[in-house]
């Protein structure tokens, strides 16, 4: 139940950030209605979940040297990174219509904090159980 309503905060970030970010798009195609929009939000919060549990410990790991350096600040560039990562990993789908797109940079950073803060706030609310 813990990993459900994690992909849920998850799908709820990822959707606010592609709401409140010109440069970040869910593509999703419009005959499904909302039920596919949020079926695509799901399985791109899945990726998102998986390239966070696999990719960013090595990436935090390998520039821990740049995390100390910049105390901190260089986490918001591996949070855009990871949320590009998705992009670019939800791309390589079969299906063109449906997927996570960045635009840019920026678009990336400011997806990442907003993914990032909206995970926090909601992590607080939502305790784990463990």
């Amino acid at each position: 139940m813990q990993l459900v309503l994690r992909l849920i905060i998850n799908a709820f970030a990822i959707w606010l950030a592609a709401e409140w970010v010109g440069g970040i798009d869910i593509l999703s195609p419009k005959e499904n209605g909302t039920g596919g929009e949020i079926l695509v939000a799901l399985a791109i919060a899945v990726v998102f979940t998986v390239v966070n549990a696999l990719v960013k410990p090595l990436v935090k790991l390998l520039s821990l040297p740049l995390i100390v350096l910049t105390l901190g600040l260089f986490l918001l560039l591996i949070n855009a990174l990871m949320l590009w990562l998705t992009a670019e990993i939800t791309e390589l789908a079969d299906a063109p219509a449906y997927g996570l797109v960045v635009n840019g940079f920026w678009a990336a950073v400011l997806g990442g904090i907003i993914i990032s803060l909206v995970n926090w706030v909601l992590g607080v609310l939502v305790p784990d159980n463990d």
